[in-house]
């Protein structure tokens, strides 16, 4: 059990810093509006897809919230990896930036196991 929550919080953690917290300090700077322009998507897109990420890590992180809410920022943040790999194959073509959102998407994957792993634990332990 030990092991599993260890994998959990470090597994999410990462989801929080990548997803939460950066998004939070860097999209309102150049870069971060350029980026989202030169994929094709409005400027307004980009301010609504950072306050649903933050609210996305928050749900993740806190564990007062109900694990449906949680099912649904897990789904939430995978279709945005998903999607945010579309768009960079779409428009760079292959290449790192293309890849990198599946290798968060798979981190948040193994948070997500780890965290039925728990729940499954404490139902089995009531």
């Amino acid at each position: 059990m030990k092991k599993a929550k260890i994998i959990f919080w470090i597994t999410t953690i990462l989801i929080f810093l990548f997803e939460g917290v950066m998004p939070a300090l860097t999209s309102q700077s150049e870069l971060a509006k350029e980026g989202i322009k030169h994929l094709g998507y409005p400027e307004y897109f980009g301010n609504a897809l950072v306050v649903f990420k933050i609210l996305g890590v928050l749900v993740l992180v806190i564990p007062q919230v109900s694990n449906r809410v949680k099912e649904w920022a897990y789904a939430g943040f995978a279709f945005d990896f998903i999607f945010a790999s579309i768009s960079h194959f779409a428009v760079d073509g292959i290449g790192f930036e293309g890849f990198f959102p599946l290798i968060v998407l798979l981190i948040l994957v193994i948070s997500y196991v780890y965290h039925h792993k728990i729940e499954r634990y404490k139902n089995i332990a009531l």
